[in-house]
């Protein structure tokens, strides 16, 4: 079992305030699966915008968020960091399912593991919970792809 805090997290993704959407990493196992987690607070830059009168994380973050746990997972898996000469996209995301909204005062579980790594494509199963709740499900495709 290995987790990370706030500022190993930082070695690992390159995303910072307000897109970094993973506070920590509870589990990580190479190759395998990955634990992490997002206090979502009101303070959230969303929430005035999504909406005012009744805060609901989008749906669209929810998954960004399984992407960087997933992100975190292949590095981890690679035993590599990132690096300025490249980028990890999104390929796909597939059969993204949302089942309760996220507000303020919730804690996102999210449980991601490796499903597929060939020729650079990985593809992962994320699901996102509170409470022990599924709030939404996506299988992720990413990439590593050289800045030009």
């Amino acid at each position: 079992m290995t987790a990370m805090d706030i500022h190993q997290i930082l070695e690992y993704l390159p995303h910072r305030y307000p897109f970094l959407l993973i506070d920590r990493v509870v589990d990580v196992v190479p190759g395998e699966r990955i634990t992490a987690l997002k206090n979502v607070s009101m303070n959230e830059p969303f929430f005035p915008g999504h909406y005012p009168h009744h805060p609901v994380m989008p749906g669209v973050l929810i998954v960004e968020a399984m992407a960087q746990a997933a992100a975190i997972l292949s590095f981890k898996t690679q035993g590599n960091k990132p690096d300025d000469k490249s980028v990890y996209y999104f390929v796909g995301i597939d059969n993204a399912r949302f089942k309760r909204p996220v507000g303020p005062g919730d804690q996102l579980i999210f449980e991601v593991a490796l499903t597929l790594n060939k020729r650079g494509i990985w593809k992962f199963l994320g699901v996102a919970k509170v409470d022990g709740q599924v709030a939404a499900e996506a299988e992720i495709i990413c990439t590593v792809r050289a800045v030009e």
